[in-house]
């Protein structure tokens, strides 16, 4: 579906020096990564890309053991009304 590269604590579409759309997040303790970014371009809106971008990074968490603190407020949106991503939420 879209192309979602990862660099520096960031997943994104599009190029390193040109993002389309990008969610990053902030390390914090071993087990832990705060969500504090989310953003898609006016070219990607309503196409799902904000979505795919939280699953990736959920996918991410998942596969690390880390447990997430969505400060994002798409972001923490999305996480909250997904039930099967409860699991790596910290409320």
């Amino acid at each position: 579906m879209f192309d979602i590269k990862k660099e520096n604590n960031t997943f994104y579409v599009g190029e390193p020096n040109n993002k389309d759309a990008e969610i990053s997040y902030v390390p914090t303790g071993k087990d832990k990564i705060i969500v504090d970014h989310t953003f898609v371009s006016d070219s990607l809106r309503g196409q799902g890309v904000g979505e795919a971008l939280v699953k990736k990074i959920v996918e991410f968490a998942r596969e690390e053991g880390k447990m997430v603190i969505p400060l994002c407020p798409f972001a923490k949106n999305q996480i909250e009304r997904n039930e099967e991503y409860h699991d790596i939420l910290i409320k």
